[in-house]
């Protein structure tokens, strides 16, 4: 008897054993009979975090991860409403929501499927917001809000760019939508919540986009031609008035130049004629005396006169009259 005790306290502590599961912090369990899901009324009974009992032998233990997860999205090509090419970069937040039909239809709980139907689902309907949109529309966010999306996001613009801040974008719309449409069909299908979904990067496939900057670049260069012809005629009639006021103030200083001159003249001739008519002889004598100055005031210099020329009348008569 003693010794058929010791095999029965193993067996049993097997069963016991075998009969106790635990569940980790951010986990989900789900318990598996003969391959199906134990429930409770027809729901699927999830096991909370901690301790928990099953039956041995024929129960088996699902756990499945119940945080947030990403889902980052490889670059795809999207057709805008110019049928235009744009390649886009995504990002989906999502969790199990209804962990039974999680586990039924991503075929055990497989993440990998999960994604693969979830990223399915929110392509096509991003595809349909795109394909009703222009390129400016989807790569801007509304009027007077940075061309930049959010911190945690990157977008690249090409020729939409030059008129992204003009356009009352719905970039935010469309992740908003996107959000929306895809949410009743994840849990409806897949049981998981999509917490979030953002657009990365939006750019141009490179085929085109070495075109596209050629022409922005051509636009670009236009436009600095027009501002520098307008520069150069905004010049021209700037120069033109400086020019035309400077020729102004000269005449005008040239006319008040010869009113004073003249002026100063008139008195001149006026002062050399009363002094002429007080004095004739006087006033003839210091003329002649000017005019020796003047001959006389190079010695190299030679003249060949009458010395009994009026020139020479104060020099040959010492009363200062005039020579008989």
């Amino acid at each position: 008897m003693r010794k058929l005790m010791i095999p029965v306290l193993v067996v049993t502590i097997v069963l016991l054993l075998m009969s106790v599961f635990v569940i980790q912090e951010g986990e989900r369990g789900l318990v598996i009979r003969f391959g199906r899901v134990l429930d409770d009324n027809g729901v699927s009974k999830v096991y909370e975090p901690g301790l928990h009992f099953k039956m041995p032998l024929f129960d088996r233990v699902k756990t499945l991860d119940a945080r947030i997860q990403t889902m980052d999205g490889r670059s795809d090509r999207f057709v805008t409403s110019e049928k235009k090419d744009v390649l886009i970069d995504t990002y989906v937040k999502w969790r199990i929501s209804d962990f039974g039909r999680y586990y039924l239809t991503t075929g055990g709980g497989n993440a990998l499927t999960a994604e693969a139907l979830l990223e399915r689902k929110v392509t096509d309907v991003l595809r349909s917001e795109i394909g009703a949109r222009e390129i400016k529309q989807i790569v801007s966010g509304p009027r007077n809000k940075d061309i930049l999306p959010d911190s945690d996001s990157e977008v690249v613009t090409t020729e939409a760019a030059l008129e992204a801040l003009e356009v009352d974008g719905e970039r935010d719309q469309i992740m908003e939508n996107v959000l929306v449409g895809t949410t009743d069909s994840a849990m409806k299908d897949l049981g998981v919540e999509i917490v979030d979904f953002r657009m990365k990067k939006i750019n141009l496939p490179d085929e085109i986009s070495e075109s596209i900057y050629r022409r922005m670049r051509a636009e670009r260069e236009s436009v600095a031609r027009r501002h520098r012809s307008q520069g150069r005629e905004k010049a021209e009639v700037i120069r033109a008035q400086a020019d035309l006021e400077v020729a102004t103030v000269l005449a005008e200083a040239d006319k008040t130049a010869r009113v004073t001159r003249g002026e100063a003249d008139a008195k001149s001739a006026k002062i050399y004629s009363d002094a002429y008519n007080k004095d004739p002889e006087f006033f003839s004598f210091m003329r002649s005396l000017k005019a020796y100055e003047k001959s006389f005031s190079d010695k190299s210099d030679i003249l060949v006169l009458d010395p009994k020329s009026d020139f020479f009348q104060y020099m040959n008569n010492a009363a200062g009259g005039k020579t008989q």
